[in-house]
């Protein structure tokens, strides 16, 4: 297989942009990810892959717990926020003023639209990323939001 092709065509798959926010008893975890789909209607299931050496994904594995947010498109600051390492301070995650959502996991103020869930199954085999399956628990949308994605931003990830 020819590396470059490969890299084009696994780009031309499309992906929204959201941060997802967990915590466990000890830490916050956030991230800025792409891999995320919905996986079925009864109940209602994400598969959200998350880098296995990120605070967010720690956070799951301990609390079981996250909150995925929708970026809308005039959100690529927010964006470019979560592809740090995760700090809290006085009620902000990476700047971000954040809130306890229902599941116990940060829901961050300023963005327009978030699914809170637990996490029922995590696989952590065989690549390089953890497919974690989450049950959607609660969603929220108290305005309308244009989506994000990887391909109306400035940044690529996949390939």
């Amino acid at each position: 297989m020819d590396p470059k092709t490969k890299q084009k065509v696994l780009r031309l798959l499309t992906n929204g942009m959201y941060i997802l926010t967990s915590r466990s008893a000890k830490s916050f975890g956030a991230a800025t990810v792409t891999w995320v789909s919905q996986a079925s209607f009864k109940p209602p299931l994400l598969m959200v892959a998350l880098r296995k050496d990120g605070s967010a994904f720690q956070c799951v594995v301990e609390s079981r717990t996250a909150v995925l947010h929708v970026l809308d498109r005039g959100q690529r600051d927010i964006a470019q926020k979560f592809f740090a390492a995760t700090t809290e301070s006085q009620g902000l995650l990476n700047g971000e003023p954040y809130f306890n959502g229902t599941n116990g996991a940060p829901v961050l103020e300023n963005l327009g639209a978030y699914l809170e869930c637990n996490a029922l199954e995590i696989l952590e085999k065989p690549g390089d990323h953890a497919i974690v399956v989450f049950e959607v628990l609660n969603a929220v949308m108290p305005k309308d939001i244009d989506p994000l994605t990887v391909t109306g931003s400035p940044w690529q990830y996949g390939g």
